[in-house]
């Protein structure tokens, strides 16, 4: 009898325990479903392990998205539902980039960018608008020791000519504590534009043309992708794009950079957006590329 329970309990602990680390490793509630994304993932992160560098470009985007950018929409409507003010959701949608960031990057991501505060956004109420800005100081400060202890590189893009002295302080010192990680690329967009990003863009290279430094005739995708805010990063252009709140559409947000990528569209607003809901990104993203023959 002493054996059958010991064999009993065994067989649970081996079972279990695998499925509690699941859980307290991505922060997801405890279900079969979970346990089985978290497996597939996992495979698929060790698959492209043993691929990448292997035969072009086409293999080395492997069959995770080495590029997740994320439109952090549905603060305000999570504070509205609560009965909570716009500032109160602004500190959830925080709460929620802090807690999640680290495990963004635990599939094999290798850059994730976060439309954190667009150019349009300067319009909301000036008390809001400070808040933000004085919250984004706060996360700098704070999650600095973290994200280099992570091995985490940070890059800022976006206008920064509105943006307060002392926060362009603390960017510029996180950028350089950071700049030599080359594994996990955090960008945060910041008073950022799409149609700046390319207009900007198109002005740099215009500029090259009549001092002589290229000509017009060479300028191509490349050379543009080489003048975008994104070109801080091996891998500019996401493979994913997730949008949360249920709006489809992209906004202001990658223009160029997002000609040929996966849109995802949870309704899920983003202080709610946690483990369990970006591995069922990273599910659908699997299943979409396999449901037209790509190989992921």
């Amino acid at each position: 009898m002493l054996s059958l329970l010991s064999i009993v309990l065994t067989f649970l602990s081996l079972i279990i325990m695998p499925c509690l680390f699941v859980s307290w490793r991505l922060r997801v509630p405890l279900s079969i479903t979970n346990i089985r994304r978290f497996i597939k993932t996992t495979a698929s992160q060790c698959n492209d392990k043993e691929e990448s560098g292997t035969t072009g470009e086409k293999e080395k985007g492997g069959r995770m998205p080495k590029h997740v950018a994320i439109i952090l929409d549905g603060n305000r409507r999570w504070a509205e539902k609560r009965g909570l003010g716009p500032s109160q959701g602004q500190e959830a949608g925080a709460r929620t980039v802090m807690e999640n960031v680290k495990d963004y990057f635990s599939m094999g991501i290798n850059t994730v960018s976060l439309f954190a505060f667009s150019t349009e956004n300067w319009g909301r109420p000036g008390d809001e608008v400070k808040y933000i800005m004085d919250m984004f100081e706060k996360i700098v400060k704070s999650e600095m020791p973290n994200l280099r202890r992570y091995g985490v590189k940070v890059s800022v893009i976006g206008k920064r000519t509105n943006i307060p002295e002392s926060l362009l302080h603390l960017i510029g010192e996180a950028e350089e504590a950071t700049k030599n990680n080359k594994e996990k690329q955090l960008i945060v967009a910041l008073d950022y534009s799409g149609k700046f990003d390319i207009l900007q863009a198109c002005k740099s290279l215009a500029e090259k043309a009549k001092n002589g430094l290229i000509n017009v005739e060479d300028i191509d995708e490349n050379l543009m992708d080489k003048e975008l805010m994104t070109s801080c990063s091996e891998f500019p252009n996401p493979d994913l794009l997730i949008r949360t709140s249920g709006e489809q559409r992209i906004s202001n947000f990658y223009l160029w950079q997002s000609a040929y990528t996966e849109l995802y569209f949870p309704s899920v607003l983003w202080p709610d957006f946690g483990g369990a809901e970006y591995l069922e990104a990273l599910d659908w993203y699997q299943k979409k590329q396999r449901r037209f023959g790509l190989r992921v």
